[in-house]
């Protein structure tokens, strides 16, 4: 028993951290718990499910008076998690990846004999022997086209910014759908040597409706013929250098211009290759062009003509079955821009823009996901939700692997890999059910993939930021050996993630302030910093309650307008506690910042955005039956602003529901620890000790676990709270909640958004200055 107790220790001890690896590939795999695979021509992918311990902080009452430090009273648990890998590289290394699957197995090995894999795929069949001699496992094939919609309404639920329509040179070219729970009906184009065109109903209903032969394979098969390309790949970068007006006759070839009576534009190509008739090979570029073509103009006619042909014909049966949604996905795609503003166009041009090409960002993988769903009771709708973990997936081609040792090695001698991993929340989560237009919600007020300016100046922000975080995690274990270490890790992996965002900034999906945020938290997570802030936010938290009673004693002596406008004033005042914001958190380093100094700093009425005499007047009328607040920091923030004002709501006759992060994100207040607070409170004031007590006060979690809120994905429990209790008043509080998400978010009931701006250029760029205010109150009627 002792030697448990021990190994307990060492695990949940900061001292004892493995140092990840510096590249994660096949990660995780001595706690594989079920295979899968997907076999193609040329890619394979493979799928598992793991279990992983993670570190989290017990949110216990902390005691002062010890002798030990904050630090030393520190208490971590061991919490056991669930993770979904999906591992994309070229089938011609399949055996090698297998041997390297196998090596890895340690636990796994004999927990998985006897056992099957989950195949798919054309390869399926082939290499079933070598699946069986390398990992022991007997092969048991799936459907591929039942697995690829599988996995296709999978990754529709699940993944945020999976769908996006894509339009070239437009501003910006990838437009992202957000993950609906309605998801059908729609059709599925899966482009592989040929087309399969799919009809989706439900989740156990679809038909394959038709097809076509002419698909990747023959854009491979006659571009194999037609130029010197050695593959796929190599055949699409040629088809970007190319000219097809050389090789393709237009409209405007035939009649000069534009044919206005058909409404034909003379730019569109009347005959694919039509001018190859009289045309020949260019093999000398200094040489007079005239109707000469290069290898090039081959490879981009051919792109287009095979395009163009799928675009015409899932157009025609997107129309025929009066589905305006096709999703696109297969071998031909892998995100190719060409190809996809082929497909685009086309689908435009012959619906009329009244049927919508859609492409997913992890396409590929679609087959293998389905196939690993196939009797996996883990995944299962109704117990749990999945997102994206932003530290452990990987843009395809963005690292290398020598297929023998999996480490870095320099081209050519390489494998191209591609990574997903998603992480399992042990709650579904659903969309909040008091928006007004949730189809058409967009959480993030502003897109950084189309502002320019907003992102250059986002991504050199949060890089100068960096060593503030790298900072707070070294601090936040300082008696840990390997802390220093892995902060420096963490450093190194997000800015070298900024540097890809700056290059490629559509490669995660939406690129928003909320996601360069959650990509943070997530990367602190994996390199074991699971709360940096903790005793920050401990020891705020026990100074700011320690000032409560005399607050609430100051507050019930005023008459109750003045008392409304000091409730909402403290509220903007405590929201200046961010350690979050530069400037905010120069001030709270100063001896004797409090609340009346914050209050100070505030911009002086009236604010950017004021509200608040429509919200005073508002509080002349009835009371509201039941307020949801989403709150925001620790510390004086939710305890002498929040708290208080939830207090008069609850004086007023008016149920409160206290909405709270889920898990740790800067200095933001979680559910856990508002638990404890609000225990606290309650022996300080009889007003939140009773309505504890009588659930008129609760605090629930939002299935949160970043500084913004996005309402598409909140915790279940929760909405169904809100539905029970019929909430009638929504409080966002903050930049995170009010002002980076959900600014022009509309509702079914009131609002109230609260935030003060503690960025200097944004403040700027919204026509205010520092610390300016937003106080935005809507009534039923402006929704």
């Amino acid at each position: 028993m002792a030697e448990k107790e021990d190994e307990m220790v060492d695990k949940s001890s900061p001292r004892s951290i493995e140092l990840p690896d510096k590249i994660r590939v096949f990660d995780n795999l001595k706690n594989a718990k079920r295979f899968a695979i997907d076999i193609g021509g040329s890619l394979t992918k493979i799928a598992y499910y793991s279990t992983i311990s993670q570190r989290r902080v017990l949110y216990g009452p902390l005691n002062k008076e010890e002798s030990a430090s904050y630090e030393e009273t520190l208490m971590y648990d061991v919490s056991e998690g669930a993770r979904l890998h999906f591992i994309k590289f070229e089938t011609r290394y399949i055996s090698h990846c297998l041997d390297f699957i196998q090596q890895n197995l340690v636990n796994a090995r004999d927990h998985m004999l006897g056992k099957s894999i989950k195949a798919t795929g054309g390869g399926s069949y082939k290499y079933t022997q070598l699946i069986h001699e390398k990992l022991g496992l007997s092969v048991d094939k799936e459907d591929e086209l039942g697995c690829l919609i599988k996995g296709c309404n999978f990754l529709l639920r699940n993944m945020t910014d999976e769908a996006f329509t894509f339009c070239r040179h437009a501003t910006p070219e990838y437009t992202f759908m957000k993950a609906q729970s309605h998801i059908f009906p729609y059709i599925l184009v899966n482009i592989g040597s040929g087309v399969s065109v799919l009809k989706v109903e439900s989740e156990d209903k679809y038909e394959r409706i038709g097809g076509t032969a002419t698909g990747g394979g023959t854009f491979w098969g006659l571009g194999s013929l037609l130029t010197s390309a050695k593959g796929f790949d190599e055949l699409l970068a040629l088809a970007e250098k190319g000219d097809h007006r050389n090789l393709d006759m237009l409209v405007k070839d035939i009649y000069g211009g534009d044919y206005q009576l058909l409404g034909l534009p003379g730019d569109l190509i009347a005959s694919s290759f039509g001018k190859a008739m009289h045309a020949q090979i260019q093999k000398d570029k200094s040489s007079e062009t005239g109707s000469e073509y290069s290898e090039a103009d081959i490879a981009r006619s051919l792109l287009f003509t095979i395009s163009n042909d799928i675009g015409q014909i899932a157009c025609l049966y997107a129309m025929m079955h009066n589905m305006p949604r096709v999703y696109f996905g297969g071998y031909f795609l892998r995100g190719h821009p060409l190809s996809m503003h082929t497909i685009s166009f086309a689908i435009n041009y012959w619906s009329r823009g009244q049927v919508q090409a859609l492409f997913l960002r992890h396409e590929g993988y679609l087959g293998a996901i389905g196939a690993f769903l196939k009797g996996a009771e883990e995944c299962d709708s109704d117990k749990y939700s999945w997102m994206e973990n932003l530290a452990g997936s990987a843009h395809e081609l963005n690292f290398t692997i020598d297929p023998m040792q999996m480490e870095p090695v320099s081209p050519p001698a390489n494998l191209v890999l591609g990574q997903l991993e998603m992480d399992r929340w042990e709650h579904p989560v659903t969309c909040f059910p008091i928006l007004a237009d949730p189809e058409n919600y967009n959480p993030d007020t502003v897109d950084l993939n189309k502002d320019a300016e907003a992102r250059n100046y986002w991504l050199e922000c949060f890089r100068d930021a960096t060593s503030k975080y790298v900072d707070r995690a070294i601090q936040s274990q300082p008696h840990s050996e390997t802390a220093e270490e892995r902060a420096h890790k963490f450093r190194d992996k997000y800015l070298n993630r900024l540097q890809y965002l700056q290059e490629k900034p559509f490669a995660y999906g939406n690129l928003t302030v909320r996601s360069l945020l959650d990509t943070i938290e997530h990367l602190l997570k994996e390199f074991d910093f699971p709360d940096p802030y903790l005793m920050q936010k401990k020891q705020e938290n026990e100074t700011a309650l320690a000032l409560l009673p005399a607050r609430l004693q100051l507050l019930d002596q005023l008459d109750e307008m003045d008392k409304h406008h000091e409730l909402v004033k403290a509220i903007l005042a405590g929201n200046m506690f961010d350690w979050g914001a530069k400037e905010a958190a120069a001030l709270m380093s100063q001896n004797g910042f409090g609340l009346d100094e914050a209050s100070s700093r505030l911009q002086k009425r009236p604010w950017l955005v004021d509200g608040m005499d429509c919200w005073l007047r508002r509080l002349d009328g009835p009371a509201h039956k039941c307020a949801a607040i989403f709150v925001d920091n620790s510390g004086i923030d939710i305890v002498l602003g929040i708290i208080p004002f939830a207090r008069e709501l609850l004086k007023r006759g008016t149920d409160v529901i206290l909405c709270a992060n889920s898990a740790p994100a800067l200095n933001d207040v979680t559910h856990s620890e508002l638990q404890e607070l609000l225990r606290k409170v309650s022996t300080m004031c009889p007003i939140i000790e009773s309505s504890l007590r009588d659930s008129r006060l609760v605090a629930m979690g939002t299935a949160q676990a970043g500084p913004c809120l996005d309402l598409s994905r909140v915790c279940r429990n929760l909405t169904n709270t809100l539905v029970q209790k019929e909430v009638d008043l929504i409080v966002l509080e903050g930049m995170g909640r009010a002002l980076h998400t959900n600014l022009t978010a509309r509702f079914t009931c009131e609002c109230l958004k609260v935030a003060v701006i503690k960025n200097r250029w944004l403040a700027n760029r919204l026509g205010g200055e520092m610390f300016s205010v937003i106080c935005q109150y809507e009534s039923h009627g402006d929704n």
